[in-house]
């Protein structure tokens, strides 16, 4: 293993229900008036599936009506399939739901992951940008559909000096930031700007946490 290698998403669980009940729609988010199909899938890495539930909405008629992380994350799941996140898609019948989850697993294939900061892998580090935000991501951020976002996460103390880092060095502003612990005891920040500062900001963001991790108390604090 080495610095800054890909981490593929394990996708852990996909199902559909084509007719969902109504009552099961609107518990988790939907509206029954406009939805009828679930898509429904589990994944060990969280924020590249939030990425994934994203993708899925500029390729499909779905919404993102259920996301969430599982406290702890996937070392500590509830079962063998929960891994760190469940995420739910939306849609009018079951063929945009299912173009929906083949952009997410797509997405979770060949795009979003976490990546290593050490050689052990014990430290990982999210510097991701998204090029063209769509539905869902840009309405948890604030920012307009098609906009930029550098979506950022690392441990809680490499996060809080990457983070600074990174708004250091490009022309980008916070679009949220997330404080340690999330549910996943990381830290994170969604970062807005032009492509190219996002791209930037994002690289800033992993050179820190692999500088850090690799010294992780400055040589002139040690006695």
């Amino acid at each position: 293993m080495s610095v800054l290698e890909a981490i593929v998403p394990k996708v852990l669980s996909v199902r559909r229900l084509p007719a969902a009940s109504p009552a099961l729609l609107a518990a988790y988010g939907a509206d029954p008036a406009r939805h009828t199909s679930l898509g429904l899938v589990t994944c060990d890495q969280d924020d590249p599936t939030y990425v994934a539930l994203d993708e899925a909405t500029k390729h499909a008629a779905v919404d993102v009506v259920f996301a969430r992380s599982f406290y702890a994350g996937a070392a500590h799941a509830s079962g063998r399939l929960s891994g760190e996140i469940l995420g739910v898609l939306a849609g009018p019948d079951p063929d945009e739901v299912e173009h929906g989850l083949r952009a997410m697993l797509r997405c979770l294939e060949h795009d979003a992951c976490f990546y290593t900061a050490d050689d052990a892998g014990t430290v990982t580090v999210f510097p991701h940008v998204v090029a063209s935000l769509g539905r869902y991501l840009s309405a948890q951020a604030g920012l307009a559909e098609g906009e930029a976002m550098a979506y950022l996460v690392a441990p809680p103390l490499e996060a809080t000096m990457a983070l600074d880092a990174a708004l250091k060095a490009a022309d980008v502003r916070p679009a949220k930031i997330f404080p340690p612990p999330t549910e996943t005891n990381f830290a994170a920040a969604w970062l807005a700007g032009e492509l190219d500062a996002c791209q930037a900001a994002a690289e800033a963001y992993a050179e820190a946490v692999v500088r850090i991790a690799g010294e992780p108390v400055e040589s002139r604090l040690r006695r």
